[in-house]
């Protein structure tokens, strides 16, 4: 792995003379404006995008509308704080980065470890170790580029590896050949959803979700195709044990472990293991995100993936560390696998996947 950089995204910031204004508002910019406040920089305003801000204010200050953002400071550093893949959204994003110095800065979604430059020489044997795991030059070069994306911030490193989700599963999932299906955060039946018309044998899926709100929704879905596909919805957190956690429930989209000391609200919600629940369920395939707590979820699937390799999906973007530590750890759980990695249309680096594939597939990829 060739990487030389020498300053990160961070250490820029706290340099420069231009005005730096936030893009968004909400839990996002709340992250960025704490690291801006470690690094002493200062940010001068916060705007949002044209017909979207109606009086708005954020930390005291009125939002601007982007017309007024270029009127009153003319030429500016944008810091992009809000995510999204909707196309729509990307290219407003890309249309403001044409215009402007934008970035968008890598903050964890879970966890307190920054990617920044420091935190990149204090693991660089880890990532190297993690990157020469990688079985094609695909996956080499979209690790290189995540890298240097979450150092600079800048967007231009993720369209330089986008794949496209459906090619990905064609590519390296055989989906013809998945029967049995562990979707593990599973949300609303989306991801079932997607793969279904492309997995023409899919018959049966065993579905974790701890929300309250998004189970209803799983299961009112799994009813509505229950002549077809049989879904069995679980309401539990994928866990590397039976246990009952807390879990954040200040009104995010998607169920995750709670931070005592930040969370607005907690709920109590029953964990357990895929090992523990398969119920009969012979599983192709398991898809792991589950919004922070992979490792927990893959330490409990490990007699699943030995029992019955399987072709897996596992999210590496919700912690700093997931980018070295999950593929490390799934080497160990299944030394005799090829692992890929994609990056699928979203800004910042999320819906950034480690596929493992056993190797007696023999998959030309």
């Amino acid at each position: 792995m060739n990487l030389c950089i020498e300053t990160d995204l961070w250490q820029y910031l706290s340099r420069t003379d231009k005005p730096i204004l936030l893009y968004g508002m909400g839990n996002g910019a709340d992250k960025i404006l704490r690291v801006c406040e470690r690094y002493g920089i200062e940010i001068s305003d916060f705007f949002a995008s044209d017909g979207f801000v109606r009086g708005h204010s954020f930390h005291g200050k009125v939002v601007l509308s982007y017309s007024e953002a270029k009127a009153k400071y003319g030429s500016f550093i944008v810091l992009l704080s809000f995510a999204s893949s909707l196309p729509d959204v990307l290219a407003t994003i890309r249309r403001v980065a044409s215009e402007n110095e934008l970035y968008a800065p890598d903050v964890p979604v879970f966890g307190d470890n920054l990617f920044n430059l420091e935190f990149f020489r204090e693991h660089q044997k880890e990532f190297e170790d993690a990157y020469d795991l990688l079985a094609d030059e695909k996956s080499r070069k979209t690790f290189v580029n995540v890298i240097q994306y979450k150092l600079s911030g800048d967007v231009a490193y993720l369209d330089a590896c986008e794949a496209d989700e459906n090619e990905t599963i064609n590519e390296l999932l055989s989906p013809s050949s998945i029967v049995d299906y562990a979707d593990l955060g599973a949300y609303n039946g989306d991801t079932i959803r997607r793969l279904a018309p492309l997995a023409k044998n899919l018959h049966r899926v065993v579905a974790f979700e701890p929300d309250r709100r998004n189970f209803r929704k799983l299961s009112d879905y799994g009813e509505s195709v229950s002549e077809h596909l049989t879904i069995a919805p679980l309401q539990l957190a994928a866990w590397s044990n039976r246990e009952t956690l807390l879990m954040d429930a200040s009104g995010n989209r998607n169920a995750n472990l709670a931070d005592t000391a930040k969370a607005k609200k907690t709920v109590e919600v029953e964990a357990d293991s895929l090992d523990n629940r398969l119920g009969g369920l012979e599983p192709d395939y398991i898809k792991y995100d589950v919004e922070g707590s992979e490792r927990e979820a893959l330490l409990g699937s490990a007699e699943t993936i030995r029992r019955f390799r399987p072709r897996l999906l596992v999210s590496l973007y919700h912690r700093s560390e997931d980018l070295f530590t999950l593929p490390l750890l799934l080497k160990e759980l299944a030394p005799d696998y090829d692992f890929y990695l994609r990056k699928l249309p979203y800004i910042p680096a999320w819906d950034l996947n480690l596929y493992a594939i056993p190797k007696e597939e023999n998959r030309n990829v």
